[in-house]
């Protein structure tokens, strides 16, 4: 049996990165997966403050909130889901602090030339990347998807990485609003009501695509 770890990086109640991660949880739930699943805006977690101390001890330093039992969680893990809104091009706050505690899975080098990162055990997993975005464009997630590329690469040569991207995402629910409600919304955003029959039918193939990734992977 998988093990996942989802992530909910959105804090909005009904929001459209909510129902993409239940949509893939919910494929996994049919494949017999166990999932635990985490709401980014919950959980008791202090920030980084890059005392370097996990160079040395290979773990987080920090005491007194949640890490300690969350990075078990990651590590026994076999997938690790990453839902978030796109914020000004990147992940929500919320959800970064999360990932900036992932330096503790790290040696970290000071080079010439730059940073040697080393794991200290390597990972062998896959990494889900599940965005929700209100521009039309994909490029405007493209600093999330390269900075997992890069946490991918450097925490283990076997991850690999899947990414779904839903475009055109503004209000809360818009992923899964019916044909007659996107035509009543569109105006109020300044969008062209002809863009709603083909927006309609990928907000469906985007929560499908999100149902099957979470069967198959």
């Amino acid at each position: 049996m998988k093990k996942i770890v989802a992530f909910n990086g959105s804090a909005r109640k009904n929001g459209n990165t909510q129902f993409l991660l239940n949509s893939f949880l919910e494929g996994a739930e049919k494949s017999g997966a166990d999932f635990d699943k985490i709401d980014a805006h919950k959980i008791n977690l202090d920030y980084c403050n890059g005392c370097l101390r996990c160079n040395l001890i290979k773990r987080c330093s920090i005491r007194g909130d949640e890490w300690n039992d969350l990075s078990l969680k990651i590590l026994e893990s076999d997938v690790l889901v990453f839902a978030t809104p796109i914020y000004f091009h990147h992940v929500s706050g919320q959800l970064k602090k999360i990932i900036d505690r992932f330096r503790s899975f790290v040696h970290v080098q000071i080079t010439e030339s730059g940073l040697k990162h080393t794991p200290h055990v390597e990972w062998d997993k896959d990494f889900v990347l599940l965005l929700s975005l209100g521009s039309s464009s994909n490029e405007d997630a493209q600093p999330v998807i390269e900075l997992f590329k890069y946490m991918v690469e450097i925490l283990g040569s076997k991850n690999r990485l899947h990414v779904i991207t839903a475009t055109r995402l503004g209000v809360t629910k818009q992923v899964i609003k019916t044909e007659d409600e996107l035509v009543a919304l569109y105006p109020k955003l300044g969008l062209s009501q002809n863009l709603v029959e083909g927006d309609f039918q990928k907000n469906q193939q985007i929560l499908t695509e999100c149902f099957k990734l979470g069967e198959k992977i």
